[in-house]
């Protein structure tokens, strides 16, 4: 399925990313490798319940889930997405696809032989042609094919709108061999990657002409040559229907029609529940419901112990059935209400179990990794320090153990960008950058200049060389052996006065909160009742809150102009050093009152969706990390991991309370945030905000919390999945931000335009190809060049492993982990699942015939 955070776009060169958006997925098989190793691990095997082919019956529809409709039927064209990919591997000829192992492998049911026969003065590929190779309309697989799409692709013709597509611009001719079943391609320079042409294949009818190319193929495929051929699109019904190919010449297809169906990562259960798919990826949530379903199988109509009103308790029934009978006419009327939701709840889960039931997950790893992109263009990541201390504060494993570990999947960190475990050529060259380690994190950042006073700004009326001025720069000196000393003379100094100072603070606090929880009183008056009512009936009550009801008006008015006193006086101790005494005992947070654990924000504080921020005392300079901690010690964590957006209001977590005066929770950072001239090292963390994008946004909150750990704020951004990619990775619009790629057999093309250094544009922009993260050099670009030319396969993967260590040292982007693939299957089908690396057998695929399955052969979907 897609995945939020992959790029569009499936053609070779245009590699896709993997879309997070309706899944929530990311990749690698890994078993570990130690850095600068050879590979020493095997790819996690594909799950697609092989069968012989005697052992599937004939006949019959599989209905295939797919988000979407394709955009076009070209696969060549830049809004080409993998439903145009899944289903033109149905219909046309693909010369060389990958195994299960993740090489190409040479495909016999449209090639005998293809080799390159000449070196020098140029290089020459011969292909030898299946005989009985046709078009769907009888027309030979022929010479003429080869040069339409070669001309169509080769960048020359600027009338045929494609994706940038490498190697057909290598081509200096094509040319019919010794007879019409044999293509002769002479290439003007040595290209490497010549088995990544001419898959998949187009007829002539189609390349022939850019009206054709351009505007032809993107809605239907009139004339194909694979085990299906197109026979409908419905946009209304959402499908694209294959029916069984009569002129294919290859091992007869076991289905009679394969029907993909458009169905949103969100509607996949209730699909698949209706029986309105057979075939579907899913998340783990839906994998989970399946696994449960199969548990709950021999249950003998027992109310079922997950799901909606599981966790309702005798206690709480019988509360729940006395409201509902009461003599209060309008609670009782709510509470038959929510019982009547419930039960429909209870009756429609329950009715999804049971037709899950027919279901089992098929699991694998992907090819495609998730990676962590640090965009290098500016900001703090333009240094290539900065970007070390990010990376080698990563706990990789951790990570991986987080997506993978629950699905029972090898759970270790990949170690290459541009091969995944069990290819040939992998290496883990991640030691080229050095493994997670927070003190050598901590040096770059300091030999960055960025310090644990940095964020502090220098008072604007101090004089230079000041007192003031000398001490600050005295304290930016992050963990010298005087510092520490001086420190903790200070702190024994600072403590007498701090204690003198702590009750009056509290005194002043609770007055302040009982004040700035009465100017926010509108719209709240239903728990100021509530209250007042707790106060009248003597429980609960306290001084403050009888001091507050007491008040007059000119009382009111002396003690807001005394807050405003008390409010800059606590700014300017905001700016002080917070290696200070007096810094250390006034960061003190207050949330709430002790009776009032849900007080209101004050009128300044940002309000989401209604709900109101508790405020929440702390140097500004730490205030986000104490937030943070507070919000997960608080449980104020959605189930992903993700802090819910009311949650990121300045005030913290409604209902998140701690004791009048309780000291801040000692954040994981060493001392506080870091900062250089003034600014606070803090960087923008774009994530997807979608159902489907839960598994991301717990990493994403992972790794927030690593880097806090080495003084780097994050400000999580979370957007709408349709707009993550274009309108944040695209655009340069993020600092972080967690997207995949997919696995290729062809680096040295595929890799290219990932990696290439940015080159400016006439306008003064930046021209970067697929290298979102702008970060690149000279020599990964020459190393790309080297290997993409070289005719030595076992040289030009060395090559490729070189690139592979200068990519891991500039640090713009860090590979994670491969994403999980699950698919949800029904029971009874054969060779569909998992596939992993390799491409689908749609010919081989179908229902288990009786004798194999005790289903009928003829069934119908």
């Amino acid at each position: 399925m897609s995945h939020v955070g992959v790029p569009r776009g499936t053609v070779r060169k245009r590699r896709s990313l993997a879309l997070l958006t309706t899944g929530v997925l990311t990749i690698p098989v890994l078993a570990g490798c130690s850095s600068g190793g050879e590979e020493t691990s095997r790819g996690v095997p594909q799950d697609i319940a092989p069968a012989a082919r005697q052992a599937v019956s004939d006949g019959s529809t599989v209905n295939w889930a797919v988000d979407a409709l394709p955009a076009t039927f070209n696969a060549f064209q830049a809004d080409a997405d993998s439903a145009t990919t899944r289903i033109t591997g149905a219909l046309l000829p693909s010369l060389f696809p990958m195994d299960a192992s993740g090489q190409p492998k040479l495909n016999p049911d449209y090639l005998e032989s293809a080799k390159i026969i000449e070196r020098e003065p140029k290089q020459v590929v011969l292909y030898k042609l299946n005989q009985q190779a046709v078009w769907s309309d009888g027309r030979e697989i022929g010479a003429p094919d080869f040069v339409a799409q070669w001309r169509a692709l080769s960048g020359k013709d600027s009338a045929f709108w494609t994706a940038r597509n490498s190697g057909y611009e290598r081509i200096e001719k094509i040319e019919r061999g010794a007879d019409d079943l044999q293509v002769r391609v002479t290439f003007s320079k040595p290209y490497a990657d010549w088995r990544s042409l001419f898959s998949p294949l187009y007829p002539k009818e189609i390349t022939g002409s850019p009206d054709a190319f351009n505007d032809g193929a993107r809605t239907t495929l009139k004339n194909t040559a694979g085990p299906f051929v197109l026979r409908s699109v419905s946009k209304a019904k959402g499908t694209v229907t294959l029916a069984r190919n009569p002129r294919w010449w290859g091992d007869k297809a076991k289905l009679d029609t394969l029907v993909f169906r458009a169905v949103a990562a969100g509607d996949r259960t209730q699909a698949l529940a209706d029986g309105t798919v057979d075939v579907a990826d899913i998340d783990a949530s839906t994998a989970d419901r399946i696994a449960l379903a199969r548990r709950d199988r021999g249950n003998n109509g027992q109310p079922l112990a997950h799901g909606p009103g599981s966790e309702t308790t005798p206690a709480s029934a019988l509360r729940s059935w006395a409201l509902a009978h009461g003599s209060d006419e309008e609670a009782a009327e709510i509470a038959q209400a929510a019982r009547e939701k419930n039960r429909k709840a209870v009756v429609a889960y329950t009715a999804e179990q049971k037709g899950l039931r027919d279901f089992v997950v098929r699991k694998s790893l992907e090819p495609a990794y998730t990676q962590l992109a640090l965009n290098g263009e500016s900001g703090p990541l333009a240094d290539d320090r900065v970007r070390r201390a990010v990376a080698r504060a990563l706990d990789r494993e951790e990570l991986a153990r987080t997506v993978l570990g629950p699905l029972g999947l090898p759970a270790k960190p990949l170690g290459s960008h541009l091969a995944l475990a069990g290819q040939p050529g992998y290496k883990d060259g991640s030691g080229a950058l050095g493994d997670q380690n927070t003190e050598e994190a901590q040096a770059l950042l300091a030999d960055a200049g960025w310090t644990r006073g940095g964020a502090v700004q220098p008072p604007k009326d101090t004089k230079a060389g000041s007192e003031a001025e000398k001490k600050g720069a005295k304290g930016d000196a992050p963990g010298t052996a005087e510092d520490a000393e001086k420190e903790a003379a200070e702190g024994a100094k600072g403590d007498e006065e701090a204690k003198s100072e702590k009750a009056e603070n509290e005194k002043k606090a609770e007055q302040g909160g009982e004040r700035k929880t009465e100017r926010n009183g509108e719209g709240n008056g239903e728990e100021e009742k509530a209250e007042k009512k707790t106060g009248q009936d003597g429980e609960g009550s306290t001084a403050g809150s009888e001091k507050a009801g007491s008040e007059k008006p000119g009382s009111e008015k002396a003690e807001s102009e005394k807050a405003e006193s008390e409010k800059a006086e606590s700014e300017k101790a905001d700016r002080a050093s917070e290696d200070s005494a007096a810094s250390r005992d006034e960061g003190l947070y207050i949330v709430g009152q002790d009776n009032k654990p849900g007080a209101h924000a004050p009128a300044h504080a940002v309000s989401t969706g209604g709900v109101s921020a508790v405020h929440v005392l702390a140097p500004a300079r730490t205030a986000a990390v104490q937030s943070a901690a507070l919000l997960r010690q608080a449980g104020a964590l959605g189930e992903d991991g993700a802090v819910a957006a009311q949650d990121k209001q300045p005030g913290g977590a409604a209902g998140a309370y701690a004791p009048v005066g309780t000291a801040a929770p000692a954040p994981a950072a060493a001392k506080g945030q870091l900062g250089k001239d003034g600014k606070a090292l803090t960087l923008r963390f774009v994530l997807p905000s979608g159902p489907g994008s839960q598994s991301l946004r717990s990493v994403g909150d992972k790794i927030a919390v690593m880097l806090e750990k080495i003084g780097i704020g994050t400000e999580i951004i979370k957007v709408p999945d349709e707009s993550y990619f274009k309108d944040h990775v695209a655009s340069g619009a993020y600092d972080l931000a967690l997207y995949s790629w997919p696995a290729t057999a062809y680096p040295a093309t595929d890799g290219r335009p990932i990696y290439a250094k940015p080159e400016p544009a006439t306008d003064g922009s930046l021209l970067v190809e697929q290298n979102y993260t702008r970060v690149g050099t000279d020599h990964i670009d020459q190393l790309f060049d080297q290997a993409a030319a070289e005719l030595d396969e076992k040289a030009a993967r060395e090559l490729m492993k070189q690139a592979d260590a200068r990519i891991w040292a500039a640090a713009g982007s860090i590979p994670l982990f491969q994403r999980p693939q699950l698919v949800a299957v029904d029971k009874k089908l054969a060779n569909v699942g998992a596939f992993g690396f390799a491409a689908p057998r749609y010919q081989d695929i179908g229902f288990k015939n009786r004798q194999a399955a005790g289903s009928p052969a003829d069934r119908k979907k």
